[in-house]
């Protein structure tokens, strides 16, 4: 108990740190430009393809989990040296890293060296959540980036979605979040698809005695078992299946409380009075979700980041300086 609280204080100091040096005007002088020009481009992306919302969404999260918002997800691997992109809650599954590269490019002809890639990742959610959704949160800029990409840390520090409970606290408590932030951020989960193999064990292999996850819906099984069938790893598959075409919205906690979302993890933030009464909040009329995602999202953006003269403004997000 007492180094989990260490590890929680470290968070909160870390976070406080950063935050004491990012500011929403940092490029006002800098590249006055460079937030509109984000915006411009990543609404345009996502007005093409409504799929990379949620892919920009989820790769903003996976880069600030590991190192914190560093940008470090976006580093190829080297030789020998195997990064974030291999983890095995990436490889495969990321989205989006084009439209960062072609964001990245056309602020780097604004403003040569400035504007960082892990300010554009952070931006690029947003902004992405923005134009899908219709709703906005300010984002403190002046993070720099990152120049080491480590696959073990990814594959340590991401939380796989076969997490109990308990699991699900320590793993975001370790990176600063109440259990209440960690429901709200889960509600991403609205949106956005997942590889059949990911849900793998719980149609047709969860126990010995029951080869179906019993906390599935009935019916709810059947139909992800038509989807995904047995051993299929590539199909992907809707997140909230209650609807043909992705909205934001609350379904995700009126999916838990039914037993119709697809992660382990995502029934799990019911199974404790304190995670039960927060999703039955937000499963409400008037639900605080969508404001209490926005604050959720901006304590993310703040996670570890590097400031100052930490890491560097790479040139290019794919490689280091």
């Amino acid at each position: 108990m007492a180094s989990t609280w260490f590890v929680f204080v470290i968070g909160v100091i870390l976070v406080a740190t950063a935050d004491a040096q990012l500011s929403t005007n940092f490029y006002n002088s800098r590249c006055p430009r460079a937030v509109a020009k984000v915006a411009e481009v990543v609404k345009a992306a996502v007005t093409r393809d409504r799929t990379l919302a949620p892919a920009l969404l989820r790769l903003h999260f996976h880069d600030c989990f590991v190192r914190g918002c560093d940008a470090s997800v976006l580093l190829d691997s080297r030789p020998g040296v195997p990064g974030e992109k291999e983890a095995f809650g990436n490889k495969g599954s990321l989205r989006g890293f084009q439209v960062i590269d072609s964001v990245k490019s056309q602020v780097e002809a604004l403003c040569p060296g400035v504007v960082s890639c892990s300010d554009i990742l952070t931006l690029a959610a947003r902004d992405a959540l923005q134009q899908f959704a219709g709703f906005n949160w300010s984002v403190p800029l002046g993070r720099r980036d990152g120049v080491i990409s480590s696959v073990n840390e990814a594959n340590n520090d991401l939380p796989p979605p076969s997490l109990n409970f308990d699991s699900l606290v320590r793993t975001f408590n370790r990176k600063g979040f109440t259990t209440k932030e960690m429901i709200t951020l889960s509600g991403s989960h609205t949106i956005g698809v997942a590889h059949c193999s990911t849900i793998q064990s719980r149609l047709y292999n969860f126990s010995q005695t029951s080869p179906t996850d019993p906390s599935i819906d009935p019916t709810f099984a059947a139909s992800l078992k038509r989807q995904c069938k047995f051993g299929d790893t590539r199909t992907t598959i809707k997140m909230d299946q209650t609807t043909s075409v992705d909205t934001w919205n609350t379904n995700y906690y009126s999916n838990v409380v039914g037993g119709r979302v697809l992660f382990q993890s995502d029934d799990a933030t019911k199974r404790n009075s304190e995670g039960l009464k927060v999703v039955q909040n937000y499963n409400t009329r008037g639900s605080p979700f969508n404001a209490d995602f926005a604050a959720a999202m901006v304590k993310l953006g703040r996670l570890q980041a590097l400031t100052g003269t930490q890491g560097q403004i790479r040139r290019k997000c794919n490689v280091i300086n």
